[in-house]
């Protein structure tokens, strides 16, 4: 046989031998799953869950004993943001935004109830580790939830949530505990501004007092999503202080400006923040 021809040959057998491998590496079985290479790794196929998601079997994201384990003010206006969640018995979660506070500063505090340093069964939960909560009662028929912070009787009382989800039965639970209802819808903007309005949208009570906001299933804190900007803090006098000296003016209440859900404007304060 020619050289030549015995060339042309030979690359004509390769040509087509390289066909046939490149055929069989592209083929896709009757079902059309892709057969991939015998030189690459097989692809894993289905549904898969990315490292950047939790399953819904995982517990929820919450916030930690980092952020709890901070002097009464500074976590006052920390909680200013954040999101409180509460899981009811039948898993329906309800949740607002924080938009107020106030801060009580333990045993020097005349407004507190851990003036003085006493300690008794009832405020026990200011003197537990931070992020422990402090439910008491007040006016034989209202519940007030506090948050224990860093230093022994140091707490920040949780004023005003903006409602988030679950608002339906948030108005149902509200008007169970409504006193000569008239029948009348309550607005959002009613549900949850103000302490014990916020127990009932909630439904927290004594129950609650001394649970771990860092552990407990039914209730805890998360991280809001971060906003284009920082809001405006207005600090202002808190609110229904009786006879406790200067304590009375201190500005120990935190709020969001402009927010509709806080239970009490302070404009004077307002004109003294920088925003």
């Amino acid at each position: 046989m020619p050289v030549r021809s015995a060339t042309q040959l030979s690359r004509k057998l390769g040509q087509k031998k390289q066909r046939l491998l490149e055929a069989e590496q592209h083929q896709s079985p009757p079902d059309g799953t892709p057969t991939p290479s015998p030189k690459e790794p097989r692809l894993a196929l289905g549904p898969q869950r990315s490292i950047y998601f939790s399953s819904p079997r995982d517990p929820p994201a919450r916030l930690g004993l980092d952020f709890f384990d901070q002097p009464a003010v500074p976590l006052a206006r920390a909680f200013l943001g954040q999101v409180l969640v509460r899981r009811l018995d039948d898993g329906t979660e309800l949740r607002g935004r924080i938009v107020e506070t106030e801060a009580y500063l333990g045993p020097e505090d005349e407004a507190a109830h851990s003036r003085g340093g006493r300690q008794t069964p009832r405020n026990r939960g200011m003197f537990m580790k931070p992020g422990t909560l402090y439910v008491y009662f007040i006016y034989g028929m209202y519940f007030c939830m506090n948050v224990s912070s860093q230093g022994d009787g140091a707490c920040v009382l949780l004023r005003a949530l903006e409602p988030l989800g679950g608002l339906e039965t948030m108005r149902q639970l509200r008007s169970s505990y409504r006193k000569g209802s008239t029948g009348r819808a309550l607005k959002d903007r009613e549900l949850c501004s103000g302490p014990s309005k916020l127990c009932q949208a909630l439904a927290i009570d004594k129950s609650f007092d001394q649970r771990d906001l860092t552990a407990d299933k039914a209730v805890w804190l998360e991280h809001s999503p971060a906003g284009p900007r920082e809001p405006a803090v207005v600090a202002a006098a808190r609110v229904g202080i009786g006879n406790a000296g200067e304590w009375t003016q201190k500005p120990l209440r935190f709020y969001i400006q402009g927010s509709p859900w806080v239970s009490v404007v302070d404009r004077v304060a307002e004109q003294n923040t920088q925003v």
